[in-house]
């Protein structure tokens, strides 16, 4: 036990030993009001998110603010080699960091890192083609300034671009979980946001603040429906807006005049990003006839689908949700007989699953098929109602803070 327990003592929480810093000029190597730390590591470190083998471990993870030429700095007071014999060994930090640098391009040395900083900050320009441009709150009490940002679009036909969007991706292997890189296919467009700033000596300079990708998806029969995955915004920007902007007017701004477009989809998106994009889409959707007030009680529509996605590209999945959302903020919840309506009717779209599976369940015993199994690990109605029930409270509160949004933005 009091070896197990003094190993112990060589066991760091990957979380709190690991930071990153966005390098804008030398100053920013020392400065530790600009480290953040990571949200995740269990895709770099195991699920236990814990390096073996140091005492006084502390990971750096610097990134060039533009280009992201990526620097290691990894120090740590002891190693568990120098008191054991026996063929205990440290975790190989620096290999489980390379292994998210795509084309293994990184430097471990400061100085010729300082060099290549030095010899790229004047020349990296943004990638593609620039199509949003916006200005945001500084985001501090200090500053009631405003910083400016840019979007610029790429695709795979532009090599160079794939190395730095391959490093840009490492990111996202600490903040997105279950992570995968993307696939070089031409069907992807890639969006990264930028901040255009000015520095000491007030020349322009980019500095990389997130990004997010679109797969374009064949739709029948001439169209492409484009699924938004991946928005990441950079914790050093984030809680400006930029996450907003970019559902709200990027994306809409791009896609939706596009005749070919039949409809935008988002892969597994956060609770954040579905958030603002229920605010968005809902007031978006308040101005057309079909979701009227009057017209919202009568149940949902072919018509709020044709007018959602003519529109506003809104496909039919999230039109549904929408609507649910309108129709809460219109019901009158102390009315027992209209509260219970929209109870129902929610909870019958929650229960579409269950319900066809049982249906399924049903054709296949009328075939002769031995469902007998199956229906035995089925919840009973009791506990299904108790998990719809529970299934409701949760999106009925989502509904609520969507609306509350929607009421302070009027």
């Amino acid at each position: 036990m009091t070896a197990i327990s003094s190993l112990q003592n060589f066991v760091t929480n990957a979380l709190d030993c690991t930071q990153f810093r966005m390098i804008r000029d030398d100053s920013d190597f020392e400065d530790d009001s600009i480290a953040f730390h990571p949200e995740m590591a269990h895709q770099i470190f195991g699920e236990q998110e814990s390096i073996f083998g140091y005492r006084d471990l502390q990971i750096d993870v610097c990134f060039a603010a533009g280009p992201l030429d990526i620097y290691f700095n990894i120090k740590y007071g002891q190693k568990v080699e120098e008191f054991y014999q026996d063929g205990i060994k440290s975790d190989d930090v620096e290999k489980s960091l390379a292994s998210l640098v795509e084309d293994g391009c990184y430097y471990t040395n400061l100085e010729e890192y300082k060099k290549v900083l030095k010899s790229k900050a004047g020349s990296f320009k943004p990638f593609g083609t620039k199509i949003d441009e916006f200005e945001l709150s500084a985001g501090t009490s200090e500053s009631t300034g405003k910083r400016s940002f840019e979007v610029w679009m790429s695709d795979c036909n532009d090599k160079e671009f794939l190395k730095y969007h391959a490093r840009l991706e490492s990111f996202s292997f600490w903040f997105i979980d279950a992570f995968s890189r993307v696939e070089h296919d031409p069907l992807w467009l890639f969006f990264i946001v930028y901040e255009k700033y000015s520095n000491n000596n007030n020349e322009t300079r980019y500095a990389t603040a997130g990004y997010f990708t679109v797969y374009q998806y064949y739709s029948y029969p001439e169209f492409i429906r484009p699924r938004i995955s991946q928005i990441l915004v950079l914790p050093p920007f984030q809680k400006l807006g930029i996450a907003s902007r970019l559902i709200e007017h990027t994306v809409h701004n791009y896609f939706v005049p596009m005749k070919n477009v039949a409809d935008i989809t988002y892969e597994e998106p956060t609770d954040i990003v579905q958030n603002i994009r229920c605010v968005v889409d809902a007031k978006r959707c308040m101005t057309l006839p079909a979701f009227a007030d009057d017209k919202l009680s009568s149940g949902f529509s072919k018509a709020m689908l044709q007018e959602a996605k003519e529109k506003f590209k809104i496909n039919p999945k999230q039109c549904r949700v929408v609507y649910e959302i309108l129709r809460l903020r219109v019901t009158d919840t102390k009315n027992a007989a209209a509260y219970r309506a929209y109870r129902v009717e929610v909870k019958k779209r929650l229960n579409l699953n269950d319900s066809k599976h049982r249906r399924d369940l049903v054709r296949l015993q009328k075939r002769g098929v031995d469902v007998s199994g199956a229906y035995k690990i089925l919840p009973s109605l009791e506990d299904r109602i108790e998990q719809l029930n529970a299934a409701y409270k949760e999106v009925e509160q989502v509904y609520y803070q969507v609306i509350k949004k929607i009421k302070l933005s009027q």
